[in-house]
């Protein structure tokens, strides 16, 4: 069994479904407002030291306005590829050893301490992938940050990608309202040989979901595994909006309690790579949408080493994971929001808001 997310001290209440539903831990943890509003201010604040440590040059790579198109423009190949369009941005490659720090620091403030230790050994992996390939584009540099509008305005938004990562934020009105799209992947999925033989970055991804369809019975089975083959890829692949996958597999109120506790662990697994105050918000939110709407589907074996896929989705958002590629060792694993992604539906009321408050002046 995968570690308890909570403290030793709630780990028996977690567990008593009556009870204690994600939105009670929520009180218990503290106010989710106050929280979201404090993970705002110190996202502002890291933004704003970056840029003031940055020259003009680089600080103009590193802005673009709110509005930009490119801020949607998403995702998670190694750029540019002959043809492709370049990322957009400031590399750790491009700033000085003092600047990385504090582009650091900026990542920091938008994750937990499990998703920052992950999307670190993401990005150490590329060079795994250079000492298999000797290829150039492989880089643990080729990251980019970039800031949309002026941290700490009512509205404006960050994102950090690269290889393998693509981390969206939003913020609004002082709180963090958005962390999607969230993608994280694994090339290799689990390093085969080398100093770090044995290294599975995204093993809670993978380990969660294998435990939940090998737990279930014949009847399940039949409704969750809605294909024999694994797709290739995620299927929503990196659109900028994505919609309800259909309705095929097993929903959450056709398992039993213990395999609905991991059901939910696995939804914590990928909301949970964020920073904790925030986490909170985004949980709450999918239990307010309605749990027992939510859905498991499998493709592909169950077995390690099989290529596999899942998809886990309720009414407001979608996790989706592949494990097919280079022998089944390498992964996709991405959390999206069907109307939240980037802040959409946020920033819209923002400057509907925003735009009655000027025409009442």
């Amino acid at each position: 069994m995968p570690p308890c997310p909570f403290p030793k001290s709630l780990a028996n209440y977690a567990t008593m479904k009556p009870l204690f539903s994600f939105l009670t831990l929520v009180a218990l943890f503290g106010s989710s407002t106050l929280s979201a509003h404090e993970a705002a201010k110190e996202m502002a604040d890291a933004a704003k030291v970056w840029l003031q440590a940055l020259s003009a040059e680089q600080k103009a790579q590193a802005t673009y306005k709110l509005t930009a198109e490119e801020r949607e423009n998403w995702h998670f190949i190694p750029k540019p590829f002959e043809g492709e369009e370049m990322r957009i941005g400031l590399t750790l490659k491009d700033m000085e050893p003092q600047q990385r720090h504090l582009a650091y620091a900026l990542l920091s403030t938008g994750l937990s301490h499990r998703g920052y230790l992950t999307s670190t050994q993401i990005m150490s992996l590329e060079h795994v992938l250079w000492e298999m390939e000797q290829d150039a584009k492989r880089d643990t540099e080729m990251y980019y940050f970039t800031v949309f509008g002026e941290p700490g305005a009512k509205a404006w938004g960050w994102k950090m990608e690269g290889h393998h990562l693509s981390l969206n934020f939003t913020i609004a009105d002082g709180k963090v309202t958005s962390v999607t799209p969230s993608f994280f992947a694994s090339n290799p999925g689990k390093i085969p040989k080398g100093q770090r033989k044995g290294l599975q970055v995204l093993a809670r991804e993978e380990n969660v979901a294998r435990r939940l369809v090998q737990s279930l019975n014949d009847k399940q089975r039949a409704k969750a595994i809605v294909e024999e083959k694994a797709p290739r890829d995620i299927l929503t692949a990196a659109e900028s909006t994505v919609e309800s996958l259909g309705d095929a597999g097993i929903a959450q109120s056709a398992l039993n309690e213990e395999q609905q506790q991991n059901l939910q662990q696995l939804i914590r697994v990928y909301v949970k790579r964020t920073r904790d105050k925030v986490a909170r918000d985004e949980l709450a939110k999918i239990e307010e949408a309605g749990l027992d709407k939510i859905i498991f589907a499998w493709a592909g074996g169950t077995e390690k080493g099989d290529p596999h896929y899942y998809r886990v989705q309720g009414p407001t958002f979608l996790l989706e994971y592949a494990n097919t590629q280079n022998d089944a060792n390498h992964v996709h694993a991405v959390w999206r929001d069907f109307d939240g992604d980037f802040g959409r539906d946020v920033l819209k009321e923002h400057y509907q808001k925003h735009h009655e408050d000027k025409k009442a002046e």
